[in-house]
This record gives C-alpha cells, sequence and structure tokens, in this order.
C-alpha cells in the first residue's frame, strides 16, 4: 500500500468522506441545539384537585396555582393533602413534558442504540 491510498478502500469503504462526517455532525449538532432551545421555551401543564403546575419542555417546574378554598390551612391532614397533590401534578407534567422531549430528540437519537432516556449498548 503505497502513502497515498486510502486505508479505508482495503476494508471496502472506498471514498470515505471525513469532510462529509463532520459536515453532517455539525447539521446534527445545530438540530439538537434548536431542539433543546424549542423545549426550554415550550411549556406543558397539569391539574390535580385544587394545585395546576406548568413544567417547560425539560422538566423544569415554571408555575404552581392553589385553587383557593381548595384546602384548609388550619387543618394539618389537609395540608398533607395539599403537598401530595403538588407532588402529583408535577410528576404527571413531567412526564408530559419527557414525553414531548422524547418526540423532538427522538429523531436526532436516529442513530443511537435505545434512543434518549434508554441506556445503548455502552450502558449510558
Amino acid at each position: 500500500m503505497t502513502e497515498s491510498q486510502n486505508p479505508f478502500e482495503a476494508l471496502g469503504a472506498g471514498g470515505f468522506d471525513m469532510n462529509a462526517l463532520l459536515a453532517q455532525a455539525q447539521q446534527m449538532q445545530e438540530q439538537l441545539a434548536v431542539a433543546q432551545q424549542q423545549l426550554a421555551e415550550a411549556e406543558v401543564e397539569s391539574s390535580v384537585g385544587a394545585v395546576s403546575v406548568k413544567v417547560n419542555g425539560v422538566g423544569e417546574l415554571t408555575s404552581v396555582d392553589i385553587a383557593s378554598g381548595g384546602f384548609d390551612a388550619n387543618d394539618a391532614e389537609s395540608l398533607a393533602d395539599l403537598g401530595d397533590m403538588v407532588v402529583a401534578a408535577y410528576r404527571d407534567a413531567k412526564a408530559k413534558a419527557d414525553a414531548l422531549a422524547g418526540e423532538a430528540l427522538g429523531p436526532l437519537a436516529g442513530g443511537l442504540p435505545g434512543g434518549p432516556g434508554q441506556p445503548n449498548q455502552l450502558g449510558f
């Protein structure tokens, strides 16, 4: 093999173009950045009882609203129930945000085994 030969030709890869691969990686990185920005700006909502919460597309809690008269502030059990409602509403909204992120980022992870949020062959 001479120094001018492409070492990948022996493997049947002929015409391997590193510049094209790098350009494709750059394009995917730009698409990922756009998708992440859109997720940060997206908002999902969930309500449980007197509690309504909003999270952005990356799962960050952005708002909690509690309906007046929905609980008794002087009753420990009512306050405990209120806390449970906040947790339940957040978990539901977070699940919706995760699904939204999966839809937005899934196509960008097309070549990765397992997709977003799932371990690939390397375990991450």
